[in-house]
């Protein structure tokens, strides 16, 4: 659930061939009422789109970012930038998700930082960010906005609906709320529920902002460079350590054992301190880079979203999936052990058990969870594969 801009560009990108794509805000002045109580005067969602929307607007391929991601899904906003967007080798000309052939949208997900309505966003009653009057969050807070863009830009129904962690997770619900509105979706990464050792890890991270005393209740301001930045800081290196597999890790740090000590007694408060493995100093970078793209209210209002997700709260998921009409497939990855691969299996179970077009693939990766954002052959293949199965218009 990661945007990782270690995965960001690699492989399959073009530098030179760059696309160049300028963010847009759609701006609903509807009031929008939240599922669990409460309600925004109007909301923006800020988007990017990439290729060509076709003449009866078949070809539309909705993508949903992961937790801490946004809409700067592929291309470059500047030729200059450094980096392209997070999913750049996944989604562009000739790619997995070709922009020959279909019309990308992403957009940053409602209560997001990146251009979103979310916490950090002006309260127009008060003059104030919201802070934690912002309402509670759900994952269907999200995807019902995203509706509300779709249906601003005149797409009856999407080719598909793409998502990976979260992202996932917001494709099965659209799958359940619009049974029409999408012929198919493709949820990587993912679960049916949020389990419990992910939640436990979200309850340190939040813990971790709330305890910062520059948290200040919730209202740090909108000053540029406030707030709980050591608590964010820190729930960010609990949450990239999530995102990986111990192969993954040791493979980034290539830890030394042999540590070096100082002479004489060592427990003193400046060794304590002091950063002495290499893991410790790659989680501290994680951490640091973390804070000057992500906001600590919306960080607690996402995770707490994520961690109310539960398909089968009320009915069994054969239940829950008996309206759904999109054709699905479901991608799990062989190291993943945040949603490991029989959460994802299950999901296709569930829809096969429901009479549903389902079908799942399993990808052996060396990376953890985050593998649904690095390069992959077998994993475009699949994705490539199963959208030209379904023809656009």
């Amino acid at each position: 659930m990661t945007d990782d801009d270690e995965a960001s560009g690699s492989g399959g990108g073009n530098d030179e061939a760059a696309l160049i794509v300028s963010p847009q805000d759609f701006v609903c002045k509807e009031p929008f009422s939240f599922e669990l109580g409460g309600e925004i005067p109007e909301f923006t969602l800020r988007y990017e789109t990439y290729g060509k929307l076709n003449a009866d607007k078949s070809n539309a391929v909705l993508i949903c970012h992961a937790l801490t991601g946004d809409h700067h899904v592929a291309g470059k906003h500047r030729p200059e930038d450094k980096r392209p967007g997070w999913w750049d080798h996944f989604i562009g000309d000739g790619k997995a998700v070709d922009t020959r052939k279909y019309f990308v949208i992403c957009s940053n997900c409602l209560g997001g930082c990146s251009g979103s309505t979310g916490p950090k966003s002006v309260n127009p009653a008060t003059g104030d960010p919201y802070g934690i009057d912002f309402p509670v969050l759900t994952l269907r807070d999200m995807v019902r906005a995203q509706k509300k863009l779709i249906d601003f830009l005149g797409i009856k129904k999407l080719h598909a609906v793409i998502g990976g962690s979260m992202g996932g997770m917001q494709t099965l619900i659209w799958a359940i709320e619009y049974p029409d509105a999408a012929a198919n979706i493709v949820a990587m990464a993912c679960t049916a529920r949020q389990n419990t050792q992910a939640i436990a890890f979200n309850a340190v991270a939040r813990t971790a902002i709330v305890q910062d005393p520059n948290w200040l209740g919730g209202y740090y301001g909108e000053l540029e460079g406030t707030g709980p930045r050591t608590g964010l800081a820190v729930a960010r290196m609990m949450a990239h350590i999530t995102y990986l597999s111990d192969l993954s890790l040791t493979m980034k740090t290539r830890r030394d054992h042999r540590v070096e000590l100082p002479g004489g007694r060592i427990a003193t408060s400046e060794f304590l301190r002091k950063i002495t493995f290499p893991i410790e100093s790659y989680l501290h970078h994680q951490g640091d880079k973390f804070l000057d793209r992500f906001d600590a209210n919306s960080y607690l209002y996402i995770t707490q979203a994520t961690d109310r997700f539960n398909l089968s709260e009320h009915h069994s998921l054969d239940q829950v999936f008996a309206g759904v009409r999109a054709r699905a497939l479901v991608i799990g990855f062989s190291t993943d052990w945040l949603y490991p691969p029989w959460q994802n299996r299950e999901i296709v179970l569930a829809l096969q058990r429901a009479g549903k077009d389902a079908r799942y693939a399993e990808i052996e990766a060396v990376s953890g969870h985050d593998s649904f954002l690095l390069d992959s052959q077998r994993l475009y293949d699949l994705t490539a594969q199963f959208l030209a199965e379904t023809p656009t218009r």
